[in-house]
């Protein structure tokens, strides 16, 4: 692997694995004694540490570089599945550990597409497809994590141990690779301009859909898997490593096609993720009142064709709206509206003490859809100046 956009890309991905190796694990938790409730916040509990982490990462990274941050987000994503791995000692090691693997995630993340597609575009990649590569082995990591971890915690020895060991064992060999990469900042170390998040588009169009990406997710592979949980017998924790494999397999091979929707004139790839979101969280509102395994695995492949529509989408908005010196923050800004809709599973569990999931789901439908009228109303509006 020469290119050095797929290089850095390789750093993401084991991030993004280290992220999302927890997801299937829910069910082994569950059936271990935790409630819902206690599963669902130990699911947002790295959103603690990724939100912050996400609002300085660019700061960071304008200060001493993409490349350090970029090290220091694989440190942190190898440290945390040493903790989770301590997990049988008590559920204290698996909250540090997810709020040490939200901060890895999040400095990761927050400047990894920008790394990404600056050396892209050193390669002679355009900026475009240097993000759109960031967001897919992004992608590519999540799956691989859920789909590694629940698999060996279904068929392998010590299922609490094992899943996280073998992410520490990956990380180091891509350390290896990500130190012999160069820097990308260039000149001298400057406070990163912070008008992105300001701009009308940013708040009218890109604002609205943010929350929705990582609350399809939650949906799709926390959610879904709990509503058919009765149907699945010793098959639970493979169905839900399914899930999460599919709904992220689906989010990656989609990602072409939002830049094929994309336009400079509107924000036409924008409105049709969050229509495709609208129609997931209604095949759900079915899977709550029917519980068929078969109907969530629809809910979970829609919703992951709008997770993988709204990613990008918003990350195309993001590379018009920006200057170079101001992109890690403003991506990092729109990484923590992202994965603020991750405490969706959290809320719902809570909510579901007083309203159905079919009630509760239905809700959603109406907020996403209220959400996609306000982009669809600044689609043409506040375009940003021509380069």
């Amino acid at each position: 692997m020469t290119h050095p956009g797929r290089r850095a890309a390789a750093a993401v991905l084991v991030c993004g694995w280290g992220g999302n190796q927890f997801t299937p694990l829910l069910v082994m938790y569950r059936e271990a004694g935790l409630s819902v409730v206690a599963v669902d916040a130990l699911l947002g509990a790295y959103v603690v540490g990724l939100v912050p982490g996400l609002l300085i990462a660019g700061r960071l990274s304008g200060r001493w570089g993409r490349k350090p941050v970029m090290i220091t987000g694989v440190v942190l994503s190898l440290a945390a599945s040493l903790l989770l791995s301590l997990g049988d000692l008590g559920t204290g090691w698996i909250a540090a550990g997810r709020l040490v693997t939200g901060l890895g995630v999040a400095l990761a993340m927050g400047v990894g597409s920008t790394w990404v597609t600056e050396l892209s575009a050193r390669h002679g990649d355009s900026r475009a497809l240097g993000a759109r590569r960031g967001a897919l082995w992004l992608t590519v990591g999540f799956g691989a994590g859920a789909g590694v971890a629940g698999a060996l915690a279904q068929w392998g020895p010590a299922p609490s141990v094992l899943p996280y060991l073998v992410h520490v064992g990956v990380a180091p060999a891509v350390l290896a690779v990500v130190v012999s990469l160069p820097e990308t900042r260039e000149g001298a170390p400057a406070s990163p301009a912070a008008g992105g998040h300001r701009h009308p588009r940013f708040r009218r169009v890109v604002t609205p859909m943010a929350p929705w990406i990582f609350g399809a997710a939650g949906v799709a592979y926390a959610v879904m898997p709990q509503l058919v949980g009765d149907h699945l017998g010793r098959w639970g924790l493979a169905y839900s490593t399914l899930l999460t494999v599919c709904t992220l397999a689906v989010g990656a091979a989609i990602q072409p096609l939002a830049k094929r929707l994309d336009r400079l004139t509107s924000a036409r790839a924008v409105v049709v993720g969050m229509a495709t979101m609208a129609v997931g969280l209604g095949v759900s509102v079915v899977v709550a009142v029917v519980r068929s395994p078969v109907v969530a695995l629809a809910a979970a492949l829609v919703l992951g064709a709008a997770y993988g529509i709204a990613m990008v989408s918003g990350l195309l908005e993001l590379q018009r709206l920006a200057r170079p010196a101001e992109l890690p923050t403003l991506v990092g800004i729109y990484y923590a509206l992202a994965y603020s809709g991750f405490l969706l599973p959290s809320i719902l569990a809570v909510l579901s003490a007083v309203a159905s999931y079919a009630v509760l789901l239905t809700g959603l439908m109406a907020c996403s859809l209220i959400g996609m009228a306000v982009v669809l109303r600044h689609s043409r509006r506040h375009l940003p100046a021509p380069a």
